[in-house]
C-alpha cells in the first residue's frame, strides 16, 4: 500500500465506528502469531492524563537506554503519531507497511466468517506487529476507550496504570462513576501491580478488583504524593515522594497542576520497574521529565498574543484547564477559540471553562461528530461570543479580539487542536 491507499483503507474501516469487544482483536492477533507477546508492556488508562502519563513513562524508559515503543490515540495531525519508537514517530512508509501486513490477516478473518474488525482494532494489531518487528523491549500502551473491552486489553503488562476516573463515554461505559471505574479496572491482570490516582468510589472499586486478582495497588496520597515547588525557565519544579520506592525532585517540561499528579503516577510506575531493572535510575527519570513533550496539552506557544492549545474535551479536563489558565496567567482575560464534539458534555465543558468576562469564538472540529459553531455559541454566556465559519478564521479572529498583549486559548476537542497546531505553527 502507498500511504494514500492506507488512508483510504482506514477511512473505509472507520464507517464501522466504535464496536467494543474482544473476539475480533483476539482472532486477528492469533492469526498474526501473537506479536504483543514478544515485548514487555505497560498499560495505561484513565479519564484524563493517560496520554501525558504514557508519554512520561515512554520518555523514562527511553532515557534509561531501553528500546521503547509508545502507542497512543487519537493522533493530532497524522496516523504515524500513534506509533513511536524511542521518541521518534514511525515513517509513513513504515505505517503503511504495518497496516498492509495486518490487512492480509483481516482478509483471512473475513474469509472465516468473522465480523469486520474496526479501524482501531486494525491499527492496534498493526502497532503490536511493528513493535515486535523492530525489537522493542518495552511498549507503553494507551487504552483507546474504557479498558475492559478495549482492543489493547489483550496484553499482559508489567504494570497497569489507571490515572483517574470521572464520567466519560457514558453511552458506552455506563452512566455512573462505578460503571466507568469497572471498565477502567478491566485492565487489571492477575498479580500485576496497579498504580492509580483515582479517588473515592472509583478507588474502592479498583482496590476490590485488584484484591480479587492478587494485584498490589499503589494509590496517590497513600503510597505516593507530589508537590509543586515553583516555575522556572518554562518548566515546573516538582517533588515526588513514593515512600519506600524513593523520592525525587525534578524539572518537568509539562505545565499545569494536573501534570503534578500525572508525573507522580509515571514516576511511581518507573520506580517499581526500577526495583527489578537497574537501568531505570533516578538520573534517567529526571532527564526524561526535563525533556518530555506532549503536544496539545496546555502547550504554550509564545507570541503576540500568547496562545495555549489544550485538548480538554470533558468537564474535568475543562476544570483543570481553567485552573491552569488562572495559575499561569493570573488576572488576565482569556479569549477562546472553542470547538466541541456534539456527543460530549457540551454544557458541562462550557460551565467549567468559560466565565462571563471571557471572549469566545466558536469553531467546528474536523469530525462528523462535531457540534456546529452556532450550536456551541448558543450555550455560552460571556462578554463576547461569535461563531466562525472555519478553524483558521476562528483562530485569526480570536487573536484579533485578544490583541497583541492578550491570551488566546484553543480548546474543546482533540480533533480541533491538531488542525489548530498546524495553522498556528505554520504562520
Amino acid at each position: 500500500m502507498t500511504y494514500e491507499q492506507t488512508l483510504a483503507y482506514l477511512e473505509n474501516l472507520s464507517k464501522f465506528g466504535i464496536n467494543l469487544g474482544m473476539s475480533r482483536i483476539e482472532r486477528l492477533l492469533e492469526l498474526m502469531q501473537q506479536p504483543q507477546r514478544r515485548f514487555k508492556s505497560i498499560h495505561v488508562t484513565g479519564t484524563n492524563g493517560k496520554g501525558s502519563t504514557t508519554a512520561m513513562l515512554s520518555a523514562i524508559l527511553t532515557a534509561s537506554g531501553i528500546k521503547t515503543g509508545m502507542y497512543i490515540s487519537p493522533h493530532l495531525v497524522d496516523y504515524p503519531e500513534r506509533m513511536v519508537v524511542n521518541g521518534q514517530e514511525i515513517t509513513k512508509e513504515e505505517f503503511s507497511q504495518a497496516i498492509h501486513y495486518t490487512s492480509k490477516f483481516v482478509e483471512q478473518m473475513l474469509a472465516e466468517g468473522f465480523e469486520q474488525p474496526t479501524e482501531f482494532e486494525v491499527i492496534t494489531a498493526a502497532a503490536f506487529y511493528y513493535f515486535a518487528a523492530v525489537g522493542v523491549e518495552y511498549a507503553v500502551i494507551e487504552v483507546g476507550l474504557g479498558g475492559l473491552l478495549d482492543s489493547t486489553n489483550v496484553i499482559i503488562p508489567e504494570i497497569s496504570v489507571i490515572t483517574n476516573v470521572t464520567l466519560e463515554h457514558t453511552d458506552r461505559c455506563g452512566s455512573t462513576i462505578a460503571d466507568i471505574a469497572r471498565h477502567k479496572a478491566g485492565i487489571i491482570k492477575d498479580g500485576v501491580p496497579v498504580i492509580t490516582a483515582a479517588k473515592g468510589e472509583a478507588l474502592e472499586l479498583i482496590k476490590r478488583t485488584a484484591s480479587e486478582k492478587d494485584a498490589k495497588v499503589y494509590s496517590k496520597d497513600e503510597h505516593f504524593t507530589s508537590q509543586f515547588r515553583g516555575l522556572a525557565n518554562g518548566k515546573q519544579q516538582v517533588a515526588i515522594d513514593a515512600g519506600v520506592l524513593g523520592q525525587i525532585e525534578a524539572d518537568l517540561n509539562l505545565i499545569g497542576c494536573h501534570q503534578l499528579e500525572n508525573s507522580a503516577v509515571a514516576v511511581t510506575a518507573a520506580l517499581i520497574l526500577g526495583a527489578i531493572d537497574p537501568r531505570i535510575t533516578f538520573k534517567a527519570i529526571k532527564n526524561a521529565l526535563d525533556i518530555v513533550r506532549w503536544p496539545g496539552r496546555f502547550e504554550i506557544i509564545p507570541g503576540e498574543p500568547v496562545i495555549i492549545i489544550d485538548g480538554a474535551h470533558n468537564p474535568d479536563g475543562a476544570r483543570v484547564l481553567r485552573h491552569n489558565l488562572d495559575l499561569v496567567f493570573p488576572g488576565r482575560e482569556i479569549t477562546f477559540a472553542l470547538g466541541i464534539l456534539r456527543d460530549k458534555d457540551v454544557a458541562g465543558i462550557i460551565r467549567e471553562l468559560i466565565r462571563s468576562t471571557d471572549t469566545v469564538v466558536t469553531v467546528q472540529p474536523l469530525s462528523y461528530r462535531a457540534a456546529t459553531p452556532e450550536e456551541i455559541a448558543r450555550e455560552i454566556e460571556a462578554h463576547h461570543v461569535e461563531a466562525a465559519s472555519a478553524i483558521d478564521r476562528g483562530i485569526d479572529r480570536a487573536k484579533e479580539l485578544a490583541g497583541p498583549n492578550g491570551v488566546v486559548c484553543v480548546a474543546g476537542s482533540l480533533y480541533l487542536i491538531g488542525e489548530a497546531r498546524q495553522i498556528i505553527l505554520n504562520k
